[in-house]
């Protein structure tokens, strides 16, 4: 069996680092052929005590800390990777919770050649009890909230666009490079990118599994797509071929809401257009949300999902054209 190594970038993560961890130590591939490199970001909060608690427990996995001193999620990844010691990576959150048999599926998908990156699906969860929490829960893994994204609405085993963390060998680096530090968001997409532009594959496995918990509220909800629209605007930049058409979407409403707000300045039919638009919308996310609300019986998320649809849409088209604007 191949040596893998587990890279985390990680900060001010005291409340999850501990789950993460317990996962990989339950993990069915064998403890001596992995090690977990965390890249903290000189974590203020009792991460590393927690990290040294679990090293003292559990000694029979190898447990490394690096530093991390540009306290981003791609400098994180460069500083883990570069400590690896494993022929195979498999890239994880400290938030995140992978299935038992995570590690060994992203290794048995590797050692068949699917791809040469490789990842799952996200089991989405909500982050608290409440009817908005679990509202956003399911908006971000519906495809008004997802597009196409496999990850996060699922699908047959296939090639896709991108991967959330992902799985390769380490010699994958010195083909197309390590992660890009001038993205603070994106990372992971725009390292798929110049895999499939060097002649790769991107490999989605449904049965390759973790938990993703969602934003417990509207306003985590937007600066979450806000960072995500920006970034992959400044992304498409440099690779304006991997735009797809769920990208395009958010930011034409953005736009079509400003330009019909503007034309209304100088004649009022405009703003009953937009006033259309709007109410078209409205009504189109709460029919959306209409078999969710039935099936769980919870007549507040008729609300709750239409208003985490339309944080998310108009979050990210918003920073998407903004981004679009920006210097570099």
């Amino acid at each position: 069996m191949p040596y893998i190594s587990i890279i985390v970038p990680c900060y001010n993560e005291q409340d999850t680092i501990g789950l993460l961890l317990n996962a990989v130590y339950t993990q069915t591939y064998p403890r001596d052929k992995m090690e977990v490199v965390i890249a903290d970001g000189n974590s203020t909060d009792q991460t590393r005590q927690a990290i040294e608690r679990f090293q003292k427990d559990h000694a029979d996995l190898q447990v490394r800390v690096v530093e991390n001193r540009e306290r981003t999620i791609p400098s994180g990844l460069n500083r883990a990777l570069q400590a690896a010691l494993g022929d195979l990576v498999v890239r994880l959150d400290a938030h995140s919770v992978p299935s038992p048999d995570y590690v060994m599926r992203c290794a048995s998908a590797l050692e068949a050649g699917c791809g040469d990156n490789v990842g799952g699906v996200w089991e989405i969860h909500p982050s608290g009890d409440g009817w908005m929490a679990k509202s956003i829960a399911i908006a971000v893994s519906h495809p008004l909230g997802a597009g196409d994204a496999r990850y996060r609405i699922g699908g047959r085993a296939q090639a896709v666009d991108t991967v959330p963390f992902g799985a390769f060998r380490k010699s994958l680096v010195e083909r197309i490079g390590f992660y890009d530090e001038t993205l603070l968001t994106n990372e992971d997409y725009e390292f798929n990118v110049r895999i499939r532009e060097a002649g790769g594959i991107v490999w989605m496995d449904p049965t390759i599994r973790s938990k993703y918990f969602a934003r417990p509220s509207l306003g985590a909800l937007w600066r979450q797509y806000w960072r995500y629209g920006y970034w992959k605007a400044r992304m498409l930049r440099r690779h304006p071929h991997s735009l797809r058409w769920r990208q395009v979407i958010p930011p034409a409403f953005v736009l079509s809401l400003f330009v019909l707000a503007l034309a209304g300045i100088w004649n009022p039919i405009f703003h009953w257009m937009m006033l259309a638009e709007g109410l078209t919308y409205l009504g189109i996310l709460i029919l959306a949300a209409l078999p969710s609300a039935m099936k769980k019986r919870e007549l507040l998320f008729l609300a709750g999902i239409p208003l985490a649809w339309a944080t998310i849409h108009l979050a990210w088209g918003s920073s998407f054209l903004w981004g679009g604007i920006q210097s570099e």
